[in-house]
């Protein structure tokens, strides 16, 4: 069993409660805009990190990151990717990713809305942690928090606040 943080556009800015919400987790996944490479570097000295970069990230996080990750945790295959929309609505090359892939959970970020759903169509979790940064159209900043048991994602947890 694993467990996950889950966290998207930051933009640059850590909220301190990130180290608090996350401190049992092994490891945290970064969905893009990390906003610069001290931001992904200071994650990455609290918990192992797995990341994409986004559309506001800079060469430096573009060279240490890629555009699409896919990955195994447990028994369960992730793709994750900045803009990749969500289910009926995905990107072109998000749907043609996840049709390759067949990935059970599929992460997204970039519109600062939390959504976690389950894809019928793909069989696959999706989730979108919104935005744990300040900088945005949002309300609220939220992360999600979970377990990943064999294939099973369990124990859902959202942390939100307002911005």
């Amino acid at each position: 069993m694993k467990k996950i943080g889950l966290l998207s556009d930051t933009h640059g800015w850590l909220n301190p409660d990130i180290f608090e919400f996350f401190k049992d987790c092994d490891e945290i996944w970064h969905a893009g805009d990390i906003g610069n490479i001290e931001t992904a570097e200071e994650l990455e000295r609290f918990k192992p990190l797995r990341a994409v970069f986004g559309n506001i990230d800079d060469a430096n996080v573009r060279m240490d990151y890629p555009m699409i990750q896919t990955f195994q945790v447990e028994d369960a295959k992730v793709v994750m990717t900045h803009i990749g929309g969500y289910p009926n609505h995905y990107e072109t090359f998000a749907r043609e990713v996840i049709e390759k892939e067949k990935p059970d959970m599929f992460v997204s970020g970039h519109s600062h809305i939390l959504k976690i759903v389950y894809d019928d169509r793909y069989s696959l979790m999706h989730v979108n942690p919104g935005a744990a940064g300040r900088n945005g159209f949002h309300r609220k900043i939220t992360m999600v928090r979970f377990e990943i048991d064999g294939r099973q994602f369990r124990k859902m947890e959202v942390y939100e606040k307002d911005r």
